[in-house]
């Protein structure tokens, strides 16, 4: 390989001697690092990175030919893909955790049951869905949440 072509051809001709000073042939080339090229000599990082990308560019294998032929297609005029906006909330009883090792389980788990009900009803009277109701922890999924839209952040839960 003409290195000194080949530093040319990628406007970096001035290291030529320095990589012939240092015996950089073709086989060398593909396994030089960037810790290599600055102990040659190459002080610029913008010229140590364009030098990776060119050796990257020769070392790499060339791409198979694809053996089935693509049929060549005009720009659809149609896109039927549908983009949507999601929001997703995840929310949880303040002081659950604490509640829990002062009341007796069973009321315990009615305040809980009471307040995924209130959460629900709240997500589900903004065209909402809940799911992964796990315990005083609630997690909520809506196409466009108009409550977030119209500023009404608050879930009304007192």
């Amino acid at each position: 390989m003409d290195i000194d072509g080949w530093l040319r051809a990628i406007g970096l001709a001035q290291y030529a001697e320095i990589f012939r000073a240092n015996d950089i042939d073709g086989e060398l080339l593909g396994r030089l690092t960037n810790d290599d090229l600055k102990d040659i000599g190459v002080a610029s990082f913008g010229h140590r990175k364009k030098l990776l990308e060119a050796i990257a560019a020769l070392v790499a294998p060339p791409e198979a030919p694809s053996p089935i032929p693509v049929a060549a297609t005009g720009p659809e005029t149609h896109d039927t893909a549908e983009r949507r906006q999601v929001t997703v909330m995840f929310s949880d009883l303040v002081g659950s955790t604490a509640l829990s090792a002062r009341m007796d389980p069973e009321d315990l788990r009615e305040v809980i049951s009471a307040y995924q009900k209130c959460v629900a009803e709240t997500v589900h009277r903004f065209d909402g869905s809940t799911w992964a109701m796990v315990s005083s922890s609630t997690s909520a999924i809506r196409r466009l949440m108009k409550m977030m839209l119209s500023g009404r952040c608050g879930l009304g839960l007192n």
